[in-house]
């Protein structure tokens, strides 16, 4: 007859093993560190690839370049013709310049030019204190290239309203012509006026 025991010895399986854990886990700080350091470069390559000089903002308050550059100021108009301009005692305005011709005079006193005769014609008044004289011969004309010419005396004596030498008194005006012998075709630009011959005179643009 087979002996049963009524309390067989209980059986226990054995504990399983511990599992291993991962370096990540076992190094929870680092690998932080790490992730945050890996998405900070990955950040600055997608930032950086958008532009490889980024424009640095300018500072506030400061003015940029074209407001700092002071504006240029432009170059002063040269009075023309119908322009009062004054040099010394005396008050110009040209009123016109009249085509060339090649003579000038009347029926009985004639002057031929060597070229031809550019006559301008202005007025000139008195703005002193006192007498002063007008020379038709302290008078310039000068063409497009720069050149001179001086009066032609003679010619400008033979017009009707010619001087050569007249006194004008304070307050009182001339009505005058003066006539410059040049060239045949040349263009007449600028007329240099004086109240003497010293003086330093001014100039009227005649085109």
């Amino acid at each position: 007859m087979t002996n049963h025991n009524p309390n067989p010895q209980q059986q226990y399986a054995p504990p399983a093993p511990e599992q291993k854990k991962s370096w990540f886990a076992r190094h929870k700080i680092l690998t932080v560190i790490l992730a945050i350091v890996v998405l900070g470069v990955l950040i600055r390559l997608i930032g950086g690839g958008s532009s490889e000089n980024p424009t640095a903002p300018a500072p506030a308050g400061s003015p940029s370049s074209e407001e700092a550059a002071p504006a240029a100021p432009g170059e002063p108009t040269q009075p023309g013709i119908g322009v009062p301009v004054r040099d010394g005692k005396f008050e110009f305005i040209v009123t016109a310049v009249a085509p060339p011709v090649t003579t000038v005079g009347s029926e009985y006193l004639t002057q031929t030019a060597q070229g031809e005769y550019v006559q301008v014609m202005m007025s000139v008044r008195n703005i002193g204190d006192r007498a002063q004289s007008l020379d038709a011969s302290s008078q310039k004309l000068l063409d497009a290239d720069g050149k001179q010419y001086s009066v032609d005396s003679l010619a400008t004596a033979y017009l009707d309203e010619g001087i050569g030498y007249e006194q004008i008194n304070p307050g009182n005006a001339l009505d005058t012509t003066v006539v410059f012998d040049v060239p045949v075709g040349t263009v007449p630009a600028e007329i240099e006026l004086h109240d003497s011959a010293f003086s330093g005179g001014t100039t009227v643009a005649l085109r």
